[in-house]
């Protein structure tokens, strides 16, 4: 996979920066067109300690739920309009959880961190964001405009084994009547295949698990491989009914791009205390209203 060197191969992907007071996400122009608020959040701009200056969104045994808090309040500013940030305690599966409404997307008093223990969230509330956690896994979020149903995925190696995106989209037709062929879907800044190595071990599970593994699992050095887990969940989009031009990749790497963006492979191996993670979000607004995009627009 290749990495997104200029703008130009950004807004062709369908993606546009967007920074208010030193906070900087990715917005995917054409989910945002269609009424669908989102932003692939990078580590700028935050309060954290990691290094300094970070923009840490989670994580409160390894920092201070001051730190998170203000960082979330300052990337909220991102977006107009009053929203409601729901998350999920993330265990590198591939359950997925339902958020009916308002109510069901506010924080259990009390709890720091989130209620709920899945690795994808489903809605079609009005003004509630889903919210999922990466370090160099895929953050993917999907909406279909006809029904007003988005979703929020966390994919990791075993969230991907698992077939977590081909079960949010079977979700997202039981609970909402979604049709996988009108969805867009995005995919965030991750470890791309070049970085992301995997053992043999893991390597057999996803061959027996998939017939064309080979589309996202190259051989590397002895007793290594490579696992495009982009791609493989492209891979199970596309399975799912999504068509290939509805689906938006950007290609940053979470490992070459570490001044960007938290990377657990590069950072958290060595120093758990010291590495953070960013935040990637989708919600839906009441109506269809663009927010004024700040820079270069996304072309549909």
């Amino acid at each position: 996979m290749e990495i997104i060197t200029s703008e130009t191969e950004l807004a062709k992907a369908g993606f546009y920066w967007r920074e208010i007071d030193g906070v900087r996400a990715l917005i995917c122009g054409p989910l945002e067109q269609d009424g669908f608020v989102n932003g692939f959040l990078t580590r700028l701009g935050g309060v954290s300690p990691m290094t300094h200056d970070s923009l840490n969104l989670a994580g409160f045994n390894e920092d201070t739920a001051e730190n998170i808090l203000e960082n979330r309040r300052r990337f909220l500013k991102l977006f107009s309009g009053n929203w409601i940030l729901t998350g999920c305690w993330q265990v590198h599966g591939a359950e997925v959880h339902l958020v009916k409404d308002e109510a069901d997307a506010q924080p259990v008093p009390g709890v720091l961190g989130d209620g709920s223990y899945c690795d994808a969230l489903v809605s079609d509330a009005a003004r509630v964001l889903l919210g999922v956690k990466t370090a160099d896994c895929v953050p993917i979020v999907i909406a279909d405009p006809k029904t007003g149903a988005f979703a929020a995925v966390h994919a990791g190696w075993r969230g991907t084994l698992g077939r977590i995106t081909e079960s949010v989209l079977l979700d997202m037709k039981d609970e909402h009547g979604v049709d996988p062929k009108s969805c867009l879907v995005a995919l965030g800044p991750a470890a791309c295949v070049d970085c992301y190595e995997v053992g043999e071990d893991v390597a057999s599970d996803f061959q027996k698990e998939f017939s064309n593994s080979q589309e996202f699992l190259k051989p590397g050095k002895t007793g290594r491989f490579h696992l495009d887990v982009r791609q493989a969940n492209v891979v199970q989009l596309l399975g799912g009914g999504v068509p290939l031009p509805s689906i938006h990749l950007c290609s940053y790497c979470t490992m070459h791009q570490n001044d960007l963006f938290f990377s657990y492979r590069m950072e958290g191996k060595a120093s758990p205390e010291n590495f953070g993670r960013l935040l990637s979000v989708i919600g839906r607004r009441g109506q269809v209203s663009p927010f004024t995009q700040l820079g270069q627009p996304g072309e549909r």
